[in-house]
């Protein structure tokens, strides 16, 4: 099987946004407490945050972390999260029927991101919430003036506001699942007075405001269109969310998603630009892919563990080799739209459909996924390039006409370094690359391969790593079966 990309690294896409490489941790599952945060463990540093799980979450370079929901967002209360945690409630988490101790709130998971060298991006509730309960959350994180919930932060030990700048207006608000759902008029009315509300405290934040929740929801497109209209001079980036399932086992078209996901942003990027037209407007609303990843073992496996407990044990999913794949394409999707797409979660980051699992009281290791988004997150930072590709295709029950290779292509900034990023979805063929009119050197091709797409990493075994490719020759490369690559090229 042969293929050609045709790459001019005159013909740019679009810079890249440091912020599609960010994630997301919500108080859902054992995302907090037993994951990010358990004070009993052995790793555990003076504030009870266990270092084996931030020693796994460094290497990925997040840029921003998307906190605290979610679906739990739009029935929390950000006030019963501060002060004396001794004299912190414990509340019922309705979201996902757990319990809610608020050991951790916001003071602890700002310096938790100062720790690890990441920004934050904030929710506000607009469930059960109000445009009151956001501006006083923002005040309490960013105000300087001597008001009260500013002077309530430094008296819970923090004199420096956080200066948090991107914020989430609600979350999911069209889904039927939602605490306090919304129609799209109620969603916009509420979004637009909260943003009008924060930005009178604080004009140099920016807002993302729900879209609907996937693509397939009844209300998409016209839920996208009303909120436009309404909160348009005040916004400034819609949300998209997707999560990928393979429930009948039908491999090929799976891995074909990420092409869906490709035509999920142009079809709301193509939205904001009518609203645009019809506004008149100079100002540009650009998206943030802020929950994306693969979702389904979980409920495949029919489990439903003990209600009403703290750090209840839910969607801690099992990835395999083929959502590796996958991943990485979905990767290649969000680059290839660097000028549109400028905030991107993988949701989540710990325990819940995350790439770092961690056991209660023990270990923690590295799920299939870690590995394409950790190489992309390094390597695929600076300028987004076109590529105009031949490459063979396949048919699938979702797709007549299905690419066995999703790429991507990224040059550094200084740009002396070209990294391409290859998924060869073929699960029998290797896939002879041509890459005319392209001069240089490989300083590195690493590929992840050899595994049956049910392959998937345990605390006691790590199949699914990557390996560096020792016999490697720009003028004869060749891309393993069902596998995922990264081709780094000094150029001449």
């Amino acid at each position: 099987m042969k293929a050609t990309l045709h790459i001019n690294t005159q013909n740019i896409i679009s810079p890249i946004d440091d912020r599609i490489y960010s994630s997301f941790i919500e108080h859902m599952g054992r995302t907090v407490y037993t994951g990010i945060y358990e004070p009993t463990h052995k790793s555990a540093d003076e504030d009870g945050f266990r270092q084996d799980v931030a020693d796994l979450i460094r290497p990925l370079n997040v840029s921003h972390i998307r906190y605290p929901g979610g679906n739990f967002l739009s029935g929390y209360d950000w006030k019963d999260g501060i002060g004396p945690k001794k004299d912190r409630p414990v509340r019922p988490d309705m979201a996902w029927s757990a319990l809610e101790p608020n050991q951790i709130g916001t003071d602890e998971f700002l310096s938790y991101c100062e720790k690890l060298q990441i920004s934050p991006m904030l929710g506000v509730n607009l469930g059960t919430g109000t445009p009151k309960d956001a501006v006083e959350l923002l005040e309490y994180c960013n105000s300087s003036l001597p008001t009260y919930w500013a002077r309530k932060r430094i008296e819970n030990g923090r004199k420096e506001p956080y200066n948090v700048k991107l914020w989430c207006l609600g979350n999911e608000m069209d889904g039927p699942w939602q605490i306090c759902a919304k129609t799209a008029a109620e969603y916009s009315r509420i979004a637009c007075e909260t943003a009008k509300l924060m930005k009178m405290l604080d004009p140099n934040i920016e807002l993302v405001a729900c879209g609907s929740s996937f693509r397939e929801m009844p209300t998409f497109r016209t839920w996208e269109e009303t909120v436009l209209r309404e909160c348009y001079p005040y916004i400034d980036y819609l949300s998209l969310h997707q999560y990928y399932q393979d429930m009948e086992g039908d491999v090929m078209s799976f891995l074909s998603r990420d092409e869906d996901m490709a035509d999920f942003i142009d079809e709301v990027a193509a939205i904001c630009d009518r609203i645009k037209k019809e506004k008149d407007s100079d100002k540009d609303i650009k998206l943030s892919f802020d929950e994306w990843n693969v979702w389904y073992h979980f409920q495949k496996s029919g489990k439903s563990p003990e209600k009403w407990i703290v750090g209840r044990p839910i969607e801690e999913e099992e990835f395999d080799f083929a959502d590796t794949l996958l991943v990485g394409g979905m990767l290649n999707t969000l680059i290839n739209h660097s000028d549109i797409v400028k905030i991107a979660c993988l949701a989540q980051l710990v325990n819940c459909i995350a790439p770092i699992m961690t056991e209660e009281s023990g270990r923690s290791w590295t799920q299939t996924i870690y590995w394409p988004f950790l190489y992309t997150s390094k390597y695929g930072r600076g300028t987004a390039l076109k590529i105009k590709a031949d490459v063979p295709s396949y048919t699938c029950k979702v797709r007549k006409e299905a690419s066995y290779l999703s790429s991507s292509a990224v040059l550094s900034e200084d740009g002396n370094t070209l990294s391409l990023f290859l998924i060869n979805k073929n699960p029998q063929e290797e896939m002879e690359l041509h890459l005319p009119g392209n001069k240089g050197k490989i300083l590195s091709f690493v590929t992840i391969a050899g595994h049956s797409f049910d392959t998937v990493n345990t605390a006691d075994s790590q199949p699914v790593v990557p390996r560096e490719v020792t016999d490697k020759c720009l003028d004869d490369l060749k891309i393993p079966a069902a596998s995922w690559n990264m081709i780094r090229i000094h150029l001449s």
